[in-house]
């Protein structure tokens, strides 16, 4: 209690501009920053992806370099931190992809268990721009699959982030998911001429 307290404080200073604030509230938080970058790892199968500690200290260091950031409180953070690790793991992805000059395209799996599943996801580009069209039409939607997938939380933290009831969060979870898994086959059809049987 006294460390979500302390975590609560720290958020509001650093929030208020003092630039000091972050750097206590990092030792606090790192352990569950930790973990929300191995659940975001689980998905990179390439063995020259980024490790789990420099996906931490990036997001750390583009925490610091925004100076302020509007966090409401601890899980709005992690939401955040969340948010930054999955562009950090993009932008990684997008480099490796232009460096093989192309690369192959690759499915994502977006089932139940995709927020702890030891099976990686293997096309985080695609499902990165299939998040941006969701978020155009549907930006709730878009936000519980970034929050979900890429940051781990359970239906009851994002529906408290959200301020929506757990009940809403999985049917947008439903729904998104539907979204997605045709928007993903669309894109490999409209790439290949033809669709893939998977």
């Amino acid at each position: 209690m006294q460390q979500s307290h302390d975590v609560t404080q720290l958020l509001q200073a650093w929030q208020d501009g003092d630039p000091v604030a972050l750097e206590k509230l990092i030792p606090i938080v790192y352990d569950e920053l930790h973990r929300l970058a191995h659940c975001c790892m689980m998905r990179e199968r390439e063995k020259d992806t980024l490790q789990t500690t420099a996906l931490v200290h990036e997001a750390y260091l583009r925490l610091v370099a925004a100076q302020q950031v509007d966090c409401k409180n601890r899980v709005h953070f992690f939401a955040i931190s969340a948010g930054l690790m999955r562009r950090i793991l993009v932008d990684f992805a997008r480099g490796r992809t232009r460096r093989k000059r192309g690369g192959e395209v690759r499915n994502v799996a977006l089932d139940e268990s995709a927020a702890v599943s030891p099976e990686p996801s293997e096309d985080l580009v695609a499902l990165d721009d299939a998040l941006h069209a969701l978020a155009v039409i549907e930006p709730r939607q878009a936000r519980v699959i970034e929050l979900r997938f890429f940051g781990g939380m359970t239906e009851k933290e994002i529906a408290e982030l959200l301020e929506i009831s757990p009940d809403t969060v999985l049917r947008d979870w439903k729904d998104a998911k539907l979204w997605l898994w045709r928007e993903l086959r669309r894109g490999k059809r409209d790439e290949t001429g033809t669709l893939a049987a998977n």
